[in-house]
Parts: structure tokens; sequence; C-alpha cells
């Protein structure tokens, strides 16, 4: 499955192939790139708190969010470039990717209320969540969807733009990333439904 703005992720990466290389070539590792775009993250949340001018704003979480969805996308293929992939880089990309959004969307409490924003970065966090259970049950790994990654961080771009409306922008956010979750969801079934397998009892 892959939809929205995730189905230019290979035209993307295209565009990436030059930077990917000169990274490879410094002997950068696919860690520090996955670690820079938690930093990027984390710069555009501070924007979003701190910054009161709209415009300035809209640019600097434009630029660190681009950085941060490159960075996304690079420490990945940087590790496939160089043959450094493992299990561990693997986990280290999910709970950066993770990290990366939730820092960025930390900087929403200087705009809207807490609860909204904490129930935004769950809502967040669930598309994630379904696809790596599905990747866990032996599903392929689910991407996209109506609010994916590509789209959220594009809301936090009009957010600076328009803080305003914060609260109905983050709504927007969180329930476009329920219903991402539940198409993932829908999808998961439709692959896993028909197979017969074994599960042991966990506790």
């Amino acid at each position: 499955m892959s939809s929205g703005l995730y189905a230019l992720k290979p035209w993307y990466a295209d565009r990436l192939a030059g930077a990917r290389r000169a990274l490879a070539a410094r002997g950068v590792t696919p860690s520090t790139v996955t670690a820079a775009g938690v930093g990027f993250g984390a710069l555009a949340g501070l924007v979003l708190a701190t910054v009161r001018s709209p415009l300035a704003a809209t640019v600097l979480v434009a630029a660190l969010l681009a950085l941060r969805l490159a960075a996304a996308n690079l420490d990945g293929a940087l590790a496939r470039e160089t043959g450094t992939g493992t299990r561990w880089g693997a986990v280290v990309n999910e709970l950066g990717d993770r990290g990366a959004e939730l820092a960025a969307l930390a900087g929403c409490f200087a705009l809207a209320p807490p609860w909204l924003v904490l129930l935004a970065m769950l809502t967040a966090s669930a598309p994630s969540w379904v696809a790596l259970s599905g990747a866990a049950a032996g599903a392929a790994r689910i991407n996209g969807g109506p609010v994916g990654k590509t789209e959220r961080c594009l809301l936090l771009i009009v957010l600076a733009a328009v803080p305003a409306h914060a609260d109905v922008l983050l709504v927007v956010l969180a329930a476009g990333s329920a219903l991402t979750a539940a198409v993932r969801l829908r999808a998961l079934h439709r692959a896993l439904a028909p197979a017969r397998f074994r599960t042991g009892r966990t506790t």
C-alpha cells in the first residue's frame, strides 16, 4: 500500500541520491543522519513555540521539516548504500522517526491546549504502530495514507503560517492520522485474515 504523498518517495529518493553518495563518501553513519532528523524536528518545534512572525515561522518550519523528511529518507538509504544496515539500526530508525515528529509537535504546546496537542501526538504515532504491528505479523510494511508523515509535516507548516487556527489544524491532523491508522488496519486485516498460523500466549 502506497498512497498520498508517500507515493512520491521514489522520486524524492532519486533527488537525494547526490546527498546520499556524499554522506557515504564522508563516512557519515546512518545513525548520525537519524539523530540529525530528530534535531531538525526539535528545531521546528522550537520555532513553532517561539517565533511570533508567521512569515518567518513558516519559512523556518518548512525548511526544517524538509530537512527532517530528507533525513528520514537518507538514513535507511545510506545504510543500504554502505552495507551497514542492521536490525538494531532499523529500531533506531523507527524511534528516530517518531521522536522527530513528536519533537516538532511539542512546539504546539505554546499554541493550543495541552490535551489537544497530546491527542495529536498520540494519533500521529498510530499509523506507524499499525504498520509495525503488521510487519511483525509477517505482512508487507504499509505506508502512506490520507494523512501520512509528509501530510502531517505540511499541516505543521500551515499551522506556522496561521497560528491562530492551531486548534483546528491539530484536530485535522489528529482526525486524519486516526483515519490513516484505520485505513492501514483495514488493509492489514484483508492481507492477514486468510492466513492460518499459530500464535503463542503472551503476557
